[in-house]
């Protein structure tokens, strides 16, 4: 396994297949680099793609303090792959927890950023939900602690966003389900009292993120019910951002949709490289629908 050792000591465990610009995949909280694998065998065959497992998901290491975990130190692991790697520049893209982290990358690391796809990010973002999330947060931890794994994903794999994964392609929800058993209750407890529980409502994010300039692509499933409207507003702070929404598609969007993913995806990678990314004219933004006043 490759490894790569945090500024704080954790391995972090990460693949990196392919050769050319550098693509950073960063998973959500019921996944694992594995999870990538429909865009590793996709992007590979042009870009260098790299994927990790985040600190708390075995093989990487599951540090027991929650101290250990928080949003800025999911930040600082996409920089230690990078810097790991030498690599001064990347795309970076993440889903859910890894979206969050994602955009926080941007925000804290624009010069190391190509692009960011910020995909199904909302998740208690909105400030009347943030005290409902804080306690979902809590309550996903002490379940997973007193009645481990296999139970928390039995309920959890099964919640509204994710229905219309098991409704489309069963086989394939029974994979993402297998493969979440395996996760670390631990690891998953404390990602959920670190990082999720303590992240910052994007909307106390405003003003930082109507400075963002690195081309972004705001991704999400019109299913996603939680992201839609976090989802609009960082299409409408963010002047150099486009929103993208996958029909019929809910939260584990790069897997219940791998084609359609790779398609937008791709595009915007290509266009985000081009050098002809378009920042948002202010004269859209008027408070007028068609230009024309008394």
């Amino acid at each position: 396994m490759l490894t790569v050792k945090t500024d704080d000591g954790v391995d972090l465990v990460y693949e990196t297949t392919g050769s050319g610009t550098p693509i950073v995949f960063v998973h959500e909280f019921a996944g694992h680099k594995e999870s990538w694998e429909p865009q590793v065998r996709h992007f590979s065959r042009q870009y260098q793609v790299i994927t990790y497992n985040a600190r708390g998901y075995p093989p990487s290491a599951v540090p027991p303090e929650v101290s250990s975990y928080s949003q800025n130190r999911a930040v600082a692991d996409i920089i230690a792959v990078m810097d790991h790697l030498k690599i001064d520049k990347a795309h970076i893209v993440g889903l859910s927890m890894g979206g969050f982290a994602t955009l926080h990358f941007g925000l804290q690391h624009p010069h190391r950023a190509l692009s960011l796809c910020v995909a199904g990010c909302g998740y208690g973002a909105e400030l009347e939900q943030q005290e409902q999330f804080k306690k979902e947060a809590e309550a996903s931890a002490d379940m997973l602690l007193k009645q481990g794994m296999k139970a928390f994903v039995d309920k959890y794999a099964h919640g509204p966003t994710r229905l219309s994964f098991e409704r489309a392609d069963p086989r394939g929800f029974a994979e993402f389900k297998q493969q979440f058993y395996g996760h670390s209750a631990l690891g998953s407890a404390n990602t959920q009292l670190g990082v999720q529980r303590e992240r910052p409502s994007l909307y106390n994010l405003k003003s930082q993120l109507a400075k963002l300039t690195v081309p972004t692509l705001i991704l999400n499933g019109d299913e996603d019910w939680p992201c839609l409207k976090p989802g609009l507003m960082l299409k409408e702070t963010i002047p150099s951002a486009a929103l993208a929404i996958l029909p019929n598609c809910g939260h584990t969007m790069n897997i219940e949709m791998p084609d359609e993913f790779n398609h937008v995806l791709g595009n915007f990678l290509a266009h985000a490289s081009s050098g002809r990314w378009p920042m948002r004219d202010p004269r859209a933004m008027v408070a007028s629908i068609t230009g024309i006043k008394d």
